[in-house]
């Protein structure tokens, strides 16, 4: 059994003073999974989370345990290719200048996504829990107008 104290600084911590990383995503992701659909996968590469957040898959990675490790956040909300697809990455831009808080729209494997990341160093669990809720609020907030606007090609 793993013994949790609160740091100085006021984090979740183990007995070992290292952060207890994957309990706090789990906290957060049991907290938004609207649907009971979270499932984890666990390998070499780290831990691999998804779960529905309203209309919305959202994914949450972490490479490892260390500062030099990362989280990434993501979730898909357009297919591509689209019609227009000109103005579909004006809009994008636009919207990563002031809606997207810590977070912003990318392209990654043929899908308009919602990403957030960094780096372990320094990461408290509110920042985890802030990342994750910024990427499923707004993934689920702008998949549906931007499915309309802008219909497959």
């Amino acid at each position: 059994m793993t013994a949790f104290t609160l740091n100085p600084d006021g984090d979740l911590s183990t007995a070992d003073s290292s952060p207890n990383y994957i309990d706090n995503i789990e906290t957060v992701i049991a907290g938004l999974d609207q649907f009971d659909s979270a499932l984890v996968n666990d390998d070499n590469a780290g831990h691999l989370w998804t779960f529905k957040y309203g209309s919305v898959d959202v994914f949450v990675q972490l490479t490892g345990l260390t500062e030099t490790d990362s989280l990434t956040i993501w979730s898909p909300v357009l297919p591509l290719p689209v019609v227009n697809e000109a103005a579909l990455l004006r809009k994008l831009m636009e919207l990563n200048w002031l809606t997207t808080l810590e977070s912003r729209f990318c392209l990654f494997n043929d899908q308009v996504v919602v990403l957030a990341t960094r780096t372990l160093d320094g990461l408290n669990p509110s920042e985890i829990a802030r990342a994750i809720t910024i990427v499923a609020t707004i993934a689920d907030e702008y998949d549906d107008p931007l499915q309309a606007e802008f219909p497959a090609a």
